[in-house]
């Protein structure tokens, strides 16, 4: 019966929205999905087709036309379960409208993989200060799990990531089927920390392809790349964790080398000679780690750990200073 339904609020109308759509959905008649976007040329064309035109256009999306909206505050108020799927960087002034009451006693499921730009912050953060949203209640989505593989129906692995184990075990069983495999963990910080800066060094994957460097170096990158992680998140939350979980590990590699990954497409074309607004045009889509390496520049000043890859990111991006320059420097600095 509909009200024994659990009720699934995705918020988000980009790939990794309609991927977890997908799984939602195909997950059985057990769940009401309840999807809003804002681009309404986007929701007319979902409820007549059943088609996302924009991103993943080629999948098939099984959810009753009534329960797509661009409504928010209707999304919200009827859903036992709200999933973000925003990018970071435009989190805020999507849910501009809402008030910590539209959230009270709501488990917020993030599957965002940024900071808030505005504080600098990861996204438990954020809901917690901003909207009063206890840490008990919130949920962290990671890898490694690219949308397009899920739409495919590729076998993939989920980390579902809560201080609260009958939250990481409810969003665990909301997302498990037979193409999507779930663990886990109480590492909130930990998981949500590597969920961002695995998009810096998938740019820094990148700009290195886009500058000619070959598979040797990239293993010598990688592998530095997940130390800087474990430094960065054992300073802000020093728990034991092995960082060569899937969690972790297994998210930055799949980020780094996948064909998929946006980050990597966006460093590629800034080795290659693009500026960052010719880049991001031509993707027209966004990558997360232009964002997140500023915030953690700014938010590393106070923990001092040395990230000296993230450090020759920010430097690309936001100082102007030539890629091929600053790769040739921070070759010297792997080992």
């Amino acid at each position: 019966m509909e009200e024994n339904k659990t009720r699934v609020a995705v918020i988000g109308g980009g790939s990794w929205a309609t991927a977890i759509v997908k799984i939602i959905t195909d997950n059985g008649r057990s769940n009401k999905v309840i999807w809003w976007m804002r681009n309404q040329e986007a929701i007319d064309h979902l409820k007549k087709y059943h088609r996302n035109p924009r991103y993943l256009s080629y999948l098939e999306i099984n959810i009753e036309p009534g329960n797509i909206t661009s409504d928010l505050k209707e999304a919200i108020s009827g859903a036992d379960i709200i999933v973000l799927a925003i990018p970071a960087a435009f989190l805020q002034d999507a849910l501009a409208e809402i008030s910590a009451d539209d959230l009270k006693g709501k488990v917020i499921v993030s599957a965002i993989k940024g900071f808030v730009p505005q504080d600098n912050l990861i996204i438990g953060e954020f809901l917690h200060k901003q909207y009063s949203v206890p840490f008990d209640k919130v949920a962290v989505i990671s890898g490694p799990c690219h949308a397009e593989e899920v739409a495919l129906e590729k076998l993939s692995y989920l980390t579902i990531a809560s201080q609260s184990q009958d939250v990481s075990c409810l969003i665990a069983s909301l997302l498990s089927n037979r193409y999507i495999k779930t663990t886990t963990s109480d590492d909130i910080y930990g998981t949500e920390y590597a969920a961002v800066l695995k998009n810096i060094f998938a740019v820094a994957s990148g700009i290195c392809h886009g500058l000619g460097y070959g598979d040797n170096f990239q293993a010598v990158l990688i592998s530095n790349a997940i130390q800087e992680i474990k430094r960065f998140v054992d300073a802000v939350h020093p728990i034991d964790r092995d960082i060569k979980d899937s969690a972790y590990l297994g998210d930055l590699l799949v980020t780094a080398y996948s064909q998929f990954s946006r980050n990597r497409t966006f460093g590629n074309m800034i080795g290659k000679g693009y500026s960052v607004k010719s880049a991001q045009f031509e993707m027209n889509m966004v990558a997360e780690g232009y964002y997140a390496v500023k915030c953690l520049h700014e938010i590393n000043r106070n923990h001092k750990v040395y990230m000296p890859i993230s450090r020759a990111v920010y430097a690309i991006l936001y100082e102007n200073i030539s890629p091929t320059v600053e790769i040739r420097l921070l070759s010297e600095k792997l080992s």
